[in-house]
């Protein structure tokens, strides 16, 4: 959280680490609209200038785009300055390796015991960085787009869509209008004027749509679009304002894609069971991960998936590049609208229908959290289990996941099922099982 555990000191520590584990090589950098990351980009800079490393600066982009444009340029290293779905007042350091691909845990484990170490090289003056500003990051990320071959520009444009976008005055701003007008769409634009100041939560949440579900209804839209503060994440409004789950946004463009390329699907735990649905109905093989992109990208390049994805309303295109691409996941959606030549009410009466039930519980600390797992290991042994992350009890057509959480010390239990009450009560009944009521 800035001015209190995200400090000046602390983000120069962080750079002069990751400039070490990089040998000094160059970085490309990049943030989002947090009014903060200016701050940020300032003392980042510093530390990795102190340890060689040769900085390009692409501006404020979405995340998918800065790590697009390091894929590129060949860099050994790039920082993402951002919080993404996080709330205003925070921000953040996405680090990257070699051509924009996320860090590996084995790549996380060497940077951590750098800086846990501070073990850092510091350069003399005469071997200091320097810092390069290059533009252009956005009309290269639209232009891959357009180069697609799922896409089919001329039947795009010709049905003249009418499209609402909300990116939360974040890094969507630009780059999302720009990318529906290229694609001959009406464009009406809700919060994207860039200034990072976020007029709802930048978690596109069904309750955080209230304004963008009322501009698609009274313009009579085809669609709503919203991101998060750096545009990894899209979530759908319907053609009748209703916001739609996070969860729908993979579902619909993996049923949608994965039928023309070769490969499976990879997703999350967490992710719903409509993926489980699709693979079947496609004949390709769903695997599951432990929660976390970075986690569903390592998995998507052991085997070689056609597209990966999270619950979330991130999606992988690893055509483009291996991370969640909220902007290439507009064309996704528009390309499967006209070619459906229905509405997105339509399409989403025509996928699985499963209602989830999400519950967190705070707990003391990880090592609470970590009893509490083994304790579900014990009173849930009887039943179908999944272990790859926490305690996921499967049955045909349900299931329920409990995992400490990455990020707080807390336990999450999720549900899903056929109907919203027996989610409710398959939640309900976990949580009791544990001892929390």
């Amino acid at each position: 959280m800035i001015g209190s555990s995200l400090s000046p000191i602390e983000i120069s520590r962080f750079a002069t680490a990751f400039g070490t584990f990089i040998g000094g090589q160059t970085v490309v950098v990049g943030r989002d609209t947090r009014a903060s990351g200016e701050m940020v980009k300032g003392s980042l800079v510093s530390g990795l200038v102190a340890t060689g490393c040769c900085i390009i600066d692409v501006g404020v982009c979405p995340t998918p785009t800065i790590l697009l444009m390091a894929k590129k340029m060949g860099v050994e290293g790039t920082v993402v300055i951002t919080a993404s779905h996080n709330p205003v007042n925070w921000n953040g350091l996405k680090l990257a390796g070699k051509s924009g691909c996320l860090l590996s845990a084995d790549a996380q484990g060497r940077f951590q015991k750098i800086y846990q170490s501070e073990k850092v090289k510091l350069v003399s003056w005469d071997q200091l960085g320097g810092v390069e500003t290059v533009d252009g990051a956005i009309d290269y990320h639209i232009a891959q787009i357009l180069d697609l071959d799922w896409l089919n520009l001329a039947q795009i444009r010709q049905r003249s869509l009418k499209v609402v976008i909300d990116a939360c005055n974040g890094a969507g701003s630009i780059i999302s209008p720009m990318l529906l007008r290229r694609l001959g769409c009406e464009v009406i634009e809700v919060n994207c004027t860039p200034n990072g100041i976020f007029p709802r939560s930048s978690e596109p949440t069904p309750g955080a749509l209230k304004e963008l579900c009322q501009v698609v209804k009274s313009e009579g839209a085809h669609l709503g679009l919203a991101h998060d503060g750096d545009a990894d994440r899209l979530v759908l409004v319907s053609d009748q304002g209703v916001p739609l789950s996070s969860e729908y946004t993979y579902a619909l463009i993996a049923d949608f894609l994965v039928g023309q390329r070769t490969g499976g699907l990879v997703a999350t735990v967490s992710t719903s069971r409509m993926l489980d649905d699709i693979a079947d109905k496609h004949s390709v093989k769903l695997h599951r991960t432990p929660v976390g992109v970075g986690h569903v990208i390592e998995k998507m390049g052991k085997i070689g998936a056609a597209l990966g994805g999270e619950g979330t309303g991130g999606v992988i295109f690893p055509e483009i590049l291996h991370t969640a691409d909220g902007i290439t996941s507009i064309a996704a959606i528009l390309q499967l609208l006209v070619s459906s030549h229905g509405s997105i009410t339509d399409l989403v009466s025509l996928m699985p229908r499963y209602w989830m039930n999400k519950r967190k519980i705070g707990v003391p600390s990880q090592d609470v959290a970590d009893a509490i797992l083994e304790m579900a290991l014990t009173v849930f042994a009887n039943d179908d289990l999944d272990i790859t992350d926490g305690v996921k009890r499967v049955w045909g057509d349900k299931w329920v996941n409990i995992r400490k959480s990455g990020t707080e010390p807390a336990i999450r239990v999720f549900s899903e099922a056929r109907s919203i009450q027996d989610a409710e009560e398959l939640c309900q009944s976990t949580v009791e099982a544990l001892g929390f009521f």
